[in-house]
């Protein structure tokens, strides 16, 4: 094949190629103006649907206007027919609001004419009255301002009797109603308490089968009597009196340390310093071990739970204390028990109520040597050892060392008066009972009127005689009341005191 022959083949080829070109593209272009012609009528279709939308949403949206409209303009309608209706009510009261107006000032002018008339009247009854004072100065010889304190003077004295009647009466009524519950809870919590009158004293008295016993206490040049002192703290005194050593000590659980090493001592027959000091030394841990006991026996008796050991060794050491002849360990455990009945009764914790009973006198039997009142030392105690601030503060004040800030407080300060005033409790000692009597019978002669005083019932009673001429039946009555004050207020006693004023006249002839 040659080269002219190659030419015209390619060149036939590029002449199909071109023909199938153009060819292509005019399918193309009819293909392109096809496509475009649906697209214009879709479009057409599309354009059409949205205006009839759009007409939709503009009729929706009228209809929804005109009805709220509509509403809007009924409820102005409705606000507009309530104003009127308002304002119709308005004008209808201020019309009944004049009419009221004028009838109050026609009530006015009608009552300031009666306060004239009434003042003309007044006039005229000042001066009637004015005429019957005249008339009255006149018949009575008296003027009227000493006629008005003559009167004063005769219903003052009137109104001081039937004051002092109703006074009386009061004081008398409150005793039968007011007291009646009070005196009950006491009677019943007393009645509910048995215990025993026990006295101690000072001194111990330790017996002994025959004075020879006494040269074997003493001890050559002494040296055992000097030995046991030394060792117990006591003085022992040997002296005449038969088959008795006397151990004198404030401590009262030393003089009991030293009995029972006297009995010890005295049961062996063994009796020099080193035996001496090893029985004591003995006796003293049993002293110890029994107080503790004691302590713990009597919390436990009692039911009171949670003390500190110090407080139950202090407990025990009440056993060895007494107090006006009375022993302190049995006081405590009454008062515990009056407290806690009485607690009980009033509808407080009975369980607060004996714990502040049971350590109202801890502070009698402390070892510390503070110069404070055993009320005060006691709340010390007390308060270091963890008490409720209720059992320190009836611990406190059961003396009225300090202000009572606990409902506790009263009672136990009653509970121990009930105690120690019951019969047998204490002794007293006899001069002061006496000066007690001479100074109520003083203390009676002090007013005016009075003739004799005489205090009976050990006290509990005094009874004055009047001079009938100076103090009259109703003057009696005050001067009782006024004497009993008096007593209450200055004096110190136990329960309480009877008045009884006796006034009467007495006339005497002889026929001869």
């Amino acid at each position: 094949m040659n080269a002219i022959q190659i030419s015209i083949e390619l060149a036939a080829f590029i002449l199909g190629v071109g023909a199938s070109y153009f060819a292509w593209n005019k399918a193309l272009a009819k293909k392109a103006k096809t496509i475009v012609e649906n697209a214009e009528a879709d479009a057409e279709v599309i354009k059409k649907d949205k205006i009839l939308q759009a007409k939709e949403k503009f009729l929706q949206l009228k209809t929804e206007h005109e009805k709220s409209t509509n509403e809007r303009n009924s409820k102005v309608q409705s606000a507009e027919s309530k104003i009127k209706n308002r304002e119709t009510e308005l004008n209808r009261k201020a019309e009944e609001l004049q009419r009221k107006n004028k009838q109050l000032e026609d009530l006015q002018a009608e009552f300031e004419n009666k306060i004239n008339g009434i003042n003309i009247k007044t006039e005229e009854l000042e001066k009637i009255q004015k005429q019957h004072v005249v008339q009255l100065e006149t018949i009575s010889g008296l003027s009227a301002e000493d006629a008005k304190k003559q009167l004063i003077e005769n219903m003052k004295d009137e109104a001081k009797h039937d004051a002092m009647t109703i006074i009386n009466d009061i004081i008398n009524e409150a005793k039968l109603t007011a007291s009646k519950e009070a005196k009950k809870i006491v009677i019943e919590t007393i009645q509910r308490i048995g215990t025993e009158a026990s006295i101690e004293n000072s001194v111990t008295v330790f017996h002994i089968e025959s004075d020879e016993i006494k040269g074997r206490i003493i001890g050559r040049e002494g040296r055992n009597i000097r030995a046991l002192e030394a060792a117990t703290g006591i003085e022992i005194i040997v002296d005449d009196t038969p088959e008795a050593i006397i151990l004198s000590g404030f401590d009262p659980v030393r003089r009991e340390i030293a009995r029972l090493s006297l009995h010890q001592l005295v049961t062996d027959g063994r009796i020099h310093p080193a035996r001496i000091e090893e029985v004591v030394n003995k006796t003293r841990k049993q002293v110890e071990e029994e107080i503790i006991e004691t302590g713990k026996r009597t919390a436990i008796d009692l039911g009171i739970h949670g003390m500190h050991a110090e407080i139950i060794r202090l407990i025990g050491r009440m056993k060895y204390r007494s107090s006006y002849g009375q022993n302190l360990l049995q006081h405590s455990r009454e008062t515990a028990n009056l407290c806690s009945i009485m607690a009980a009764e009033l509808g407080l914790n009975p369980k607060i109520a004996k714990r502040a009973g049971l350590l109202h006198d801890i502070g009698k039997v402390a070892e510390e040597g503070e110069e404070l009142p055993h009320a005060l030392l006691g709340m010390k105690l007390a308060e270091k050892y963890n008490e409720k601030p209720d059992v320190c503060n009836a611990i406190g004040s059961h003396h009225d060392e300090i202000e009572m800030t606990s409902i506790y407080a009263p009672i136990a300060q009653v509970c121990d008066a009930i105690s120690g005033a019951r019969p047998g409790a204490r002794r007293e000692i006899a001069e002061s009972y006496i000066q007690r009597l001479k100074d109520l019978e003083a203390l009676g002669l002090s007013y005016p009127g009075v003739l004799k005083t005489y205090a009976i019932q050990a006290g509990r009673e005094l009874r004055v005689i009047v001079s009938s001429e100076k103090i009259s039946d109703k003057d009696s009555e005050t001067l009782s009341f006024d004497i009993a004050k008096k007593i209450q207020d200055e004096m110190t006693y136990p329960g309480q005191v009877k008045v009884t004023v006796i006034r009467e006249t007495r006339a005497v002839n002889y026929a001869k």
